[in-house]
């Protein structure tokens, strides 16, 4: 899954793809290097980001997918947590709704979801993105994370979402030691028999440990990406597409 972040202040790209020019081209390079999947997002849910509109939201988000509908035909995912941005991004051509709060910011998603027939990506997070990274606490993340996820995919199953993918949100309300711990337990989350996303690409987690910048953040990225592909993870979500489907084929020969 490759990111199309349509927005001026999202902590690795931000600004550089915020015109439908800039953005057609992007993913054209990002499908060139074998990405399956287009993730647009219109709402940056760095931590301490600002607020927008849903006006603002569809702005930036929809002549994006309906130009990338027009001229590249790809499989899109709409970065979203809410019902009205999932549901106008899905009439104009996306195929999936991949939302960081699970339903939770936005008590219409999960049956919006379910009437468009369409597969969801439903993320852990605590707290808001403005507010999520101040002291987030947990007795045993990986536990609660799981225990979050599995009641999410009852809730879901029982509103009529037939397709499922669980995310366990790294970096949303976490520490570095949270996002670790995340990490090396990883594959309990197969048990809850569903696809598993892994959305570690250029975070914190990788920067701030090696004392680099998020752009040069790509070789951890790659680390960690084998380590998620080894816990069952189904679908990466990157930046640098090249370099993951380079790992992923590398760990497909290895299988």
């Amino acid at each position: 899954m490759g990111i199309l972040n349509v927005t001026p202040d999202s902590f690795s790209d931000g600004g550089k793809y915020n015109t439908v020019d800039n953005a057609l081209k992007r993913a054209e390079e990002m499908l060139l290097a074998g990405a399956h999947i287009i993730d647009v997002g219109g709402y940056s849910s760095r931590p301490g980001a600002d607020d927008v509109s849903i006006e603002q939201e569809l702005e930036r988000t929809m002549p994006v997918i309906e130009k990338l509908v027009e001229d590249l035909s790809p499989i899109i995912s709409i970065d979203t947590f809410r019902s009205k941005v999932a549901e106008e991004a899905v009439k104009a051509g996306a195929a999936i709704v991949n939302d960081i709060s699970a339903g939770d910011d936005d008590e219409k998603m999960i049956e919006t979801v379910a009437r468009l027939k369409v597969p969801y990506i439903a993320m852990h997070k605590k707290g808001t993105p403005r507010t999520m990274q101040k002291h987030p606490e947990y007795e045993d993340v990986s536990s609660e994370v799981f225990e979050y996820l599995l009641a999410k995919k009852k809730q879901c199953l029982d509103a009529g979402i037939l397709d499922f993918v669980i995310d366990p949100g790294f970096g949303f309300g976490k520490t570095r030691e949270h996002n670790f711990e995340l990490l090396k337990n990883f594959s309990q989350l197969q048990l809850l028999n569903v696809p598993i996303l892994a959305g570690v690409s250029r975070k914190s987690m990788i920067w701030k440990t090696l004392d680099i910048k998020p752009d040069e953040a790509v070789n951890g990225t790659t680390f960690l990406h084998a380590f998620a592909l080894q816990g069952g993870a189904n679908i990466l979500r990157v930046h640098d597409v090249a370099e993951a489907v380079q790992c992923v084929r590398l760990w497909e020969r290895l299988k």
